[in-house]
């Protein structure tokens, strides 16, 4: 299991907490030191099965900074991607990669039900 997070992040925090809890093992990766490339997105994006909004850190400052909001709508799939891909805080956090199955942000009902 890949656990990519933001080590600062509270939710991040609690997913991990949580993990360790129910006795998970996983591989840490650090969001803003190794930032997921294009073609991972891309990959999980297809396997979580969530719109690609979902994807992205819409409370963080640089969402806000950049005016993604209003910016988004009218971007490609593709540009959506290459952005996601240059900067890890741009991304939704925590993200659990484990095989097929892809989950993203920390809602622990959901997290119990689709990995225990």
């Amino acid at each position: 299991m890949l656990f990519v997070c933001y080590p600062k992040c509270s939710t991040c925090m609690k997913a991990k907490k949580w993990l360790e809890e129910k006795g998970m093992e996983y591989e840490l990766r650090d969001i803003k030191a190794e930032n997921p490339t294009a073609e991972e997105l891309k990959d999980w994006h297809r396997k979580s099965g969530l719109p690609l909004k979902r994807f992205f850190n819409t409370s963080g400052n640089l969402y806000k900074e950049m005016k993604l909001k209003d910016r988004l709508p009218e971007m490609s799939e593709e540009e959506q991607f290459a952005l996601l891909a240059t900067d890890g805080m741009l991304v939704k956090r925590p993200i659990l990669v484990d095989g097929e199955k892809v989950l993203v942000g920390f809602r622990e009902k959901e997290w119990e039900e689709k990995l225990i």
